[in-house]
């Protein structure tokens, strides 16, 4: 049982319902039909390549010494510190995200099979160089102040409209793209009120994101900014006609990131205390990603 406890830390496992849902969302809008077999293998995909992402940016983390300046686990941020305490090795990181990567990709190209067509393999390239450029490479995004962006573009556009692809065969949509904004814009507040704790640590080894723009202290402000972005993109939806009227529902949720940021704003260098506006940011983020999910069968 320790040993599987230490697996689920290392894959972050319970972080995955933020592709699940909005690759769920994205296969449901299309409406008129549901291929249940290309949905599963694409959801296949999409936790592979998530575990995968997950499992590198440990090693890259590693490699940085960035995890290694706060010896502390804090399970919301900071990796899962089990190289640090000589639990698994680096090379245990890199393998079985090469693992899981091939995982995704084999599901991709039996996608591609049962839908006929190559489009999906040469997207998906596209995804998974991404998802490993967001830590690794000469990209690295996360450390070169591009990591909120990349996932913005990942967790939202692309799992919404990779969503609605599989189900459509129609890439790109306008529609898709408008209705996975929300996802992108809220699940970039996470990682940015992620990256509030580790600042310091991050600027030490010269990982630079987004809380170095405006500084700690201000930090709070960027997060309301990201927060609100999303909400915008549910009332121009909603306004648009692409999605109903109980989507607004999902504004029933606001106290959560507004909490968050007051928690944010006093308390910038304290990390236990900035583990609950993580906290608070990972409840807004599933229970209006449930909403929205909720209001595709309307």
């Amino acid at each position: 049982m320790k040993n599987l406890s230490h697996i689920v830390r290392a894959l972050r496992l319970p972080f995955i319902t933020a592709s699940i849902l909005p690759f769920t969302f994205g296969s449901l809008i299309v409406g008129r039909v549901f291929y249940s077999r290309r949905f599963l293998t694409g959801l296949i995909a999409v936790i592979a390549t998530h575990l995968a992402a997950n499992l590198m940016n440990d090693y890259a983390d590693s490699k940085s010494g960035v995890d290694s300046i706060d010896p502390e686990f804090y399970g919301l941020f900071g990796g899962s510190k089990l190289i640090q305490r000589g639990v698994f090795s680096e090379r245990f990181y890199l393998m079985l995200s090469l693992f899981f990567a091939s995982v995704a990709v084999a599901a991709v190209v039996f996608l591609s099979i049962t839908m006929g067509r190559i489009d999906p393999v040469i997207y998906y390239s596209i995804i998974i160089a991404m998802s490993y450029a967001y830590s690794i490479g000469p990209l690295s995004f996360s450390y070169r102040m591009a990591g909120e962006i990349a996932i913005f573009i990942l967790f939202g556009p692309v799992l919404v409209m990779g969503g609605y692809f599989i189900q459509s065969g129609i890439f790109p949509d306008l529609r898709a793209f408008a209705l996975s904004l929300p996802f992108g814009f809220m699940i970039a507040a996470l990682l940015f009120a992620n990256e509030v704790p580790d600042f310091s640590d991050d600027l030490s080894v010269g990982k630079h994101n987004l809380v170095k723009l405006v500084s700690p202290e201000r930090a709070y402000l960027l997060y309301i900014a990201i927060v609100a972005a999303g909400y915008i993109s549910i009332l121009f939806c909603v306004n648009a006609g692409y999605m109903p009227v109980f989507a607004l529902a999902t504004f029933l949720f606001i106290p959560l990131p507004m909490a968050a940021a007051s928690i944010i704003k006093r308390h910038f260098r304290n990390k236990k205390m900035l583990l609950n506006s993580s906290r608070l940011t990972i409840a807004m983020n599933i229970f209006l990603n449930l909403t929205l999910i909720g209001s595709a069968f309307i």
